[in-house]
């Protein structure tokens, strides 16, 4: 951005998290037709670019990377000041930002994510012949990513739908978050420099920067976006879901949202370690600020022997936990609210609040308990509430507990804190668990999700928009890809990865082979 752009256009600044001052030059805001020559841009570029094969692919996807690391220190530093994160995480996801990259790299050189099939023609099969068929998977097109606030490196400008779509082969176009303008600019920047390194066109990546939502929608509506990644709240989630829906031409929106990420504490586990659970729930609540799309957000335990020690050891922990800087003014509004309201609820007690803030930007933990019956009661005790505040929901019985799971909404984890001789309980309700659920855990925290093969990151609605797909981990790819069938195309009109002589993972016949 030029500065003359900076005089004609509107300008927003960064914020420091802590203080809720502006600092720093500001940053023009996009208009509609920064909108139009970025969707141009990514449309032109596309077929070049998925054209382009998949180790130069992977070795582009590396080389962002080395960009990211390369832009040093003042990346961390700018990061920690517009979120109020600490250092600490800022250069672990910084760490997970590249992983993540690397992984899709490795994905790419091994061929299987074009999901090559391929069933013979059988000229001489009765009653009728079968015809050659070959499938494989090609990119959609260019793709919307809207930066998410908490996280402003791992699910942003470079984060994890980023990686996944241009893996995939689609030109990016990202939306950054308003709360980070200067990091995502670092981070933009640096992709810039991979995509000329690498000998792409410009328009594989775009990047567009403002605070209000109608940037944001101009991008959703552009006839030449063909799906979106979103992470951040249920509203913002679904009024893109149904912008994207009303286009001429619908198209897919996979939006990580809202969830609650219940946690079991059973029988036998309360009563051998219901204090040290206690104490350990409390380190994943508040951990980050509790600003985490899998804090625990609603504890379910069955009365009895242990429940009081979990609660006495979670009370005195989280009294001694001290306030924590929110992402921005917004998110502490709303977090505000929402405690409010739960500690005003005639059916709710306040278990334990934590320390009380000292700066203009931090807010204080909260831990609240109600019954079953009243939890079913009043379906709003089972809202998000984004932050470090939880609610305990005691049950009577195993009946009570199946109850108040089979109430609850999507959810992107579920968590099972259990012992040898709560087995068959377990047994028992898993089945409703993976009903509502994208990952069951056993004995851990849903806080902190790692990168790998067999992660899910996502669940049924309203956790995300499409239950079947995950934003984390390398079938993340899948959502950007659609199958297409080759049949009886002479040899020479074959794709690559569909020809007999080349060596990709692939079924022929129903059979897996490499």
């Amino acid at each position: 951005m030029n500065d003359q752009h900076v005089t004609e256009r509107a300008v927003f600044h960064s914020v420091d998290a802590a203080t809720g001052e502006a600092f720093g030059p500001g940053f023009a805001v996009d208009d509609a037709a920064a909108v139009d020559a970025a969707c141009a841009a990514a449309d032109a570029a596309f077929d070049v670019y998925r054209a382009t094969d998949a180790g130069a692919r992977a070795a582009f996807l590396e080389r962002i990377g080395e960009e990211i690391v390369g832009i040093g220190d003042d990346l961390i530093v700018t990061a920690m000041r517009e979120s109020g994160l600490p250092r600490a995480r800022l250069e672990g996801e910084r760490g997970r930002t590249v992983g993540q990259l690397k992984m899709f790299a490795g994905v790419l050189r091994t061929g299987a994510w074009q999901g090559v099939r391929i069933d013979p023609a059988l000229p001489d099969r009765q009653p009728l012949p079968r015809p050659d068929l070959r499938l494989r998977m090609v990119p959609l097109g260019p793709v919307a990513v809207f930066g998410a606030s908490n996280f402003p490196l791992a699910f942003s400008t470079a984060g994890g739908d980023t990686a996944a779509a241009l893996a995939a082969g689609c030109p990016v176009v990202v939306k950054g978050h308003p709360a980070h303008p200067a990091t995502g600019a670092l981070v933009a920047d640096a992709i810039r420099r991979a995509v000329a390194a690498s000998g792409l066109p410009e328009g594989v990546f775009g990047h567009l920067v403002g605070p209000g939502n109608d940037l944001g929608s101009a991008l959703v509506k552009d006839p030449r976006i063909t799906a979106v990644g979103f992470t951040g709240s249920r509203a913002g989630g679904l009024a893109l879901v149904r912008l994207a829906q009303a286009r001429d031409v619908p198209i897919p929106v996979y939006a990580e949202m809202s969830s609650i990420n219940p946690v079991l504490l059973l029988p036998e586990a309360l009563r051998s370690r219901g204090a040290a659970l206690g104490t350990a729930f409390v380190g994943s609540l508040t951990m980050g600020a509790g600003q985490f799309c899998t804090n625990p957000g609603i504890v379910l335990a069955i009365e009895g022997e242990g429940l009081d020690s979990f609660m006495t050891a979670a009370a005195e922990a989280l009294a001694g936990a001290n306030a924590a800087t929110m992402l921005t003014g917004g998110i502490k509004t709303a977090y505000e609210s929402g405690v409010t309201h739960l500690a005003q609820h005639d059916a709710v007690e306040t278990v334990a609040r934590g320390c009380a803030p000292c700066g203009t930007g931090e807010a204080q933990a909260a831990l609240f308990a109600t019954g079953a019956k009243q939890f079913l009661a009043d379906s709003a005790l089972g809202n998000e509430v984004f932050g470090a505040s939880s609610l305990l929901v005691r049950c009577a019985d195993e009946q009570e507990l199946r109850s108040v799971l089979g109430a609850l909404e999507g959810q992107l984890t579920a968590t099972v804190q259990m012992d040898d001789g709560d087995t068959d309980l377990a047994a028992r309700l898993l089945p409703l668990l993976e009903r509502k659920a994208g990952r069951i855990l056993a004995n851990g925290w849903p806080t902190g999700v790692e990168v790998a093969h067999a992660m899910v990151h996502g669940g049924p609605f309203p956790a995300t928009s499409d239950g079947r797909t995950t934003s984390v981990g390398s079938l993340a790819i899948d959502r950007f890809l659609r199958p297409v069938s080759y049949q009886n195309l002479p040899a020479a009109l074959l794709p690559a990865s569909v020809r007999d002589d080349t060596a990709v993972p692939r079924m022929v016949d129903g059979v897996f082979t490499r």
